[in-house]
């Protein structure tokens, strides 16, 4: 079910998942009647459909696309996770086999791109691995295929500076439940549990386009996590960012914008 919305606003679509309904907010943008396939964001841990500011439109808008850009369950104005509820280490499994085929095949798109920023990413390639003839394609920026030390680093320093107070008041004007949206991420990463989370084995059975970019200065991972995609999946296409964080798509943006937008262009069918 769609809540009707002003253009260019959010708006809901209802998702079954699990044996419930979902509500995900869900912003359009881009040009509308694109002859291109649709690109799909996927945001980060702790993001949602705000948090990726205007990227979603300046990148569409400067390659003629068409895109969407949902929050997450638990995040954003989606449904928020009950406090009670825990993700385990197969949390972002589901989202990219349960979720976002069922999104996809509620906004009826057909073969759209994946466009997947740190959770996102490795959702994105989750997704590949087993919907790749369901899509045309992905680009990966930030991915995760596998947990480093430096990450479990960077994940308890977000824990201490949202105990602390600043980093809950800023997340706090992008989620309906800021408590659900952090504490599912930062609870589940820093599970032992998860410390055992490797996709490669998905990522060696992707065989659709795949881009990924990487800023050398990413404090939530090594150039590992790009390069082992690249010796996994040998068709991707490497955008290594020098002086460049976490957030390519904030921290280099009009090279993102650039290389990415032209690699699904070389890899898309107009219609």
């Amino acid at each position: 079910m769609h809540k009707a919305s002003p253009a260019g606003h959010p708006e809901c679509i209802d998702i079954a998942w699990d044996g419930r309904t979902l509500q995900l907010e869900l912003a359009r943008v881009g040009a509308p009647g694109s002859p291109y396939p649709p690109v799909i964001f996927l945001h980060e841990g702790l993001g949602s459909v705000a948090q990726w500011k205007d990227f979603p439109e300046r990148f569409c808008r400067t390659h003629g696309f068409t895109g969407m850009a949902y929050s997450r369950y638990g995040y954003g104005r989606s449904t928020p996770r009950p406090h009670a509820e825990r993700w385990g280490p197969d949390y972002l499994h589901r989202q990219a086999w349960e979720v976002l085929p069922a999104l996809i095949d509620a906004l009826g798109l057909r073969k759209p791109w994946l466009f997947g920023h740190s959770d996102g990413a490795s959702i994105a390639l989750l997704a590949a691995a087993r919907l790749g003839d369901r899509l045309g394609g992905i680009v990966v920026a930030a991915p995760h295929i596998m947990v480093e030390d430096v990450s479990i680093r960077a994940i308890r320093a977000a824990r201490e500076a949202y105990l602390a107070g600043p980093l809950r008041e800023r997340l706090a004007h992008y989620h309906a439940d800021v408590d659900s949206a952090f504490w599912a991420w930062n609870d589940s990463w820093l599970d032992p549990a998860f410390r055992s989370w490797d996709i490669r084995a998905e990522v060696a059975r992707i065989r659709i386009p795949l881009m990924a970019i990487q800023g050398e200065d990413d404090e939530y991972g090594t150039m590992e996590q790009v390069e082992g995609i690249a010796r996994l999946a040998p068709q991707t296409r490497l955008l290594v960012l020098p002086g460049c964080g976490h957030t390519p798509h904030r921290d280099a943006a009009g090279s993102v914008i650039g290389e990415a937008g032209r690699f699904i262009i070389e890899h898309s069918i107009i219609i």
